[in-house]
Formats: structure tokens, sequence, C-alpha cells
């Protein structure tokens, strides 16, 4: 009787023993999909980030292009009101001479 009282207790052992394993394997293979999920989350991350560093960077060479093409014009404007001033402060001076 005593045999088969040990002989239990050691099957009921070997049962915990065994159920604790997997549930540490299950407990390992939970974190390990949990590392490789926030591993995927922060390439994902960066990836954006990376993204929209090279948008800010073509927004702001389009800015500038944008600026210099409108200083460009307003320089020509410019410079077209100064010759149209000077044709006709040349016509108001050959008309005063007549």
């Amino acid at each position: 009787m005593r045999k088969i009282i040990i002989a239990s207790m050691a099957a009921a052992a070997f049962s915990l023993a065994a159920c604790s394993e997997q549930t540490q394997d299950a407990a390992a293979d939970t974190a390990a999909s949990a590392g490789e999920d926030v591993e995927a989350a922060g390439d994902a991350m960066a990836e954006g980030a990376a993204d929209a560093a090279d948008a800010t960077a073509a927004a702001a060479d389009d800015a500038g292009n944008a600026i210099e093409g409108t200083v460009n014009a307003a320089g020509d404007a410019a410079a077209a009101a100064g010759d149209k001033i000077a044709e006709e402060t040349a016509e108001a001076e050959a008309n005063d001479k007549q």
C-alpha cells in the first residue's frame, strides 16, 4: 500500500512538473512573440520617421524654389517698372523741351 501511495505521489509530482514546464514554455513563447511585435513596431516607427523627414526636406526644397521664383518675378517686375519710369521720364523731358 505504501508503494502505491508513493508511486501515486511520484506520478502526481511528475505531472505537476510537466505542467509547469509547459506553462514555462508557453510563457517563453508569449514573451518572444511580444518581443517580436515590439521590434516590428519600432521598425515601423523608424521607417515612418525617416519617411516624414524625407517629406519635410522635399517640402522645404519646394518652398525654397517657390520663394526663389517669387523673388525673381518681383525683381523682374521692379526692373520693368524702373524701365517704364525711365521711359516716361524721358518722354516728359522731351515734351518739356518743346
